[in-house]
């Protein structure tokens, strides 16, 4: 029996700290099951196609280089993009926060009088909220991508990068789609084939009715000011050619200085995300072609909050991110909590570095906590296929956030102080130290060994997740002084 997902099970009461979201996620076994399966088998495939190719270090190391470039000419290149852009029959619209975007995007689509829309897989979409703002104001957008139609019928959140719905299995799927799809053919069963033929006759009513689309895209060459996006189910394709008008939302961070380097990319991404040697569908437009596609070519590039992490030295490399969820799928933490504890459009190893910058790392609640997210492991610096240092920088905004409340009343701040002012001094310290092995001596008499399990609050926090291991029977000074 699968566990049900109550209708959007996924959008958590109001934002709260990490730990404790964290922990209403890890109350659910059936989450736990779905993400284990599901991560180990996407990064099980990415380490067999990565192997087959003898020049991979090198891959990322050409990636992380073109992007450490385009940090360094970014306002150069946006202005190159939007020359090239314009001068191929594309607007180009600018937008310094989400709800600039929304109000930029929301004005395009009403002025084709229309009043739905098809989606393309977009985080940027995501992130402003964009879904909403057109709601309210009237505008019904669908979500073309097979996980992100699971995740919007069930009015949930996306919790993965690459696959939204990773949360879910196949069973949860037919019951989301027999119960809110509407169109959904009568028996529908949980066989992975019937339900894609389920949606994909759900969506191709939408294709051939709707004449506004709104893409994302996974990259911006600046010489040639064409936009590209890269996926797997062909809706991308479908949304790109078939409208009249396509409204495109882009982070100034996709920028790539030239052509040829999409060829370093088209290499790193797909081997990182999907485990394949190439995705299956490569979607390229400059501008407007004359009697083919769509006519009415906007391109809104976004700011909100990408200026703010590019001042920061070390944090900017956040910015690197293709998005190819690599560094999720090794994760530890997220294997076990999934992306709604991160309560971000970007969860896991680069959310957790990339949302608490774009957000302000000292704001209270989810941003300050979410640095703290990690067992700094390593293991997503090690897959990530631009070489993001993601343990460097989180080290660096849990800093941030610790003199983000300096001054501030912290147990942890006096206890360290108390701390210092004890080891401070050599004999004050030798003191402590034989007060501590006599006060844990009756302890270590009852336990079989020297580890407690629960202590006493405040050191209960210590003990909630770790044994804490008793003082040592001898000090190093004593053993010293014994044996010379």
């Amino acid at each position: 029996m699968s566990e049900r997902l109550p209708h959007g099970s996924g959008r958590l009461a109001g934002p709260r700290p990490f730990p404790d979201a964290a922990v209403v996620e890890l109350g659910k076994p059936q989450l736990r099951a779905n993400l284990h399966k599901a991560t180990h088998t996407i990064r099980n495939k990415r380490a067999r196609v990565v192997d087959e190719l003898p020049d991979w270090e090198k891959l990322r190391l050409a990636g992380s280089a073109i992007k450490s470039d385009v940090m360094a000419r970014l306002p150069e290149l946006l202005v190159q993009f939007e020359a090239a852009a314009t001068a191929a029959g594309a607007t180009v619209h600018w937008a310094r926060d989400a709800a600039e975007a929304c109000e930029v995007v929301t004005g395009l689509v009403r002025e084709t009088g229309a009043d739905e829309v098809v989606k393309v897989k977009s985080m940027a979409t995501q992130e402003i909220e964009l879904n909403e703002a057109l709601e309210a104001a009237g505008i019904t957008a669908t979500e073309t991508d097979l996980a992100e139609l699971i995740v919007q019928l069930n009015d949930d959140q996306p919790s993965h990068i690459l696959v939204p719905a990773i949360h879910y299995n196949r069973s949860q799927i037919r019951d989301i789609f027999t119960e809110r799809m509407g169109d959904a053919p009568a028996g529908l069963t949980d066989e992975p084939r019937v339900l894609a033929e389920a949606a994909r006759l759900h969506l191709r009513r939408k294709f051939l009715s709707s004449k506004v689309a709104i893409s994302g895209a996974n990259f911006a060459v600046a010489e040639t000011g064409t936009l590209v996006v890269l996926e797997s189910e062909g809706n991308g394709r479908m949304c790109l050619t078939l409208p009249e008008t396509l409204i495109s939302v882009v982070g100034v961070e996709k920028l790539l200085p030239s052509f040829t380097d999409l060829e370093v990319f088209l290499q790193l991404l797909p081997r990182s995300s999907t485990g394949e040697r190439m995705n299956p569908y490569t979607s390229m437009w400059t501008g407007v072609t004359p009697g083919d596609g769509p006519q009415n070519v906007h391109i809104v590039l976004i700011d909100n909050g990408r200026s703010a992490t590019l001042a920061d030295e070390v944090g900017r490399q956040a910015l690197h991110c293709i998005r190819c969820s690599a560094c999720m799928n090794v994760c530890p933490v997220y294997e076990r909590v999934g992306g709604h504890a991160y309560q971000s459009v970007y969860p896991g190893p680069i959310g957790a570095i990339l949302s608490p910058q774009m957000t302000g790392v000292s704001a209270s609640g989810v941003s300050s906590t979410l640095p703290f997210a990690s067992t700094l492991c390593g293991a997503c610096y090690d897959v990530c296929p631009v070489r993001i240092n993601i343990p460097e920088v989180l080290v660096h905004l849990r800093q941030e956030a610790v003199d983000a409340h300096r001054g501030k009343p912290s147990a942890e701040r006096t206890a360290m102080k108390a701390m210092g002012w004890v080891m401070g001094d050599r004999r004050r310290y030798a003191r402590a130290l034989r007060a501590a092995r006599a006060g844990s001596a009756p302890l270590a008499a009852v336990l079989r060994r020297r580890k407690v399990r629960r202590l006493p609050w405040p050191m209960s926090a210590w003990t909630a997740s770790r044994d804490a291991p008793l003082p040592a029977t001898e000090t190093f000074r004593d053993w010293w002084r014994r044996t010379r």
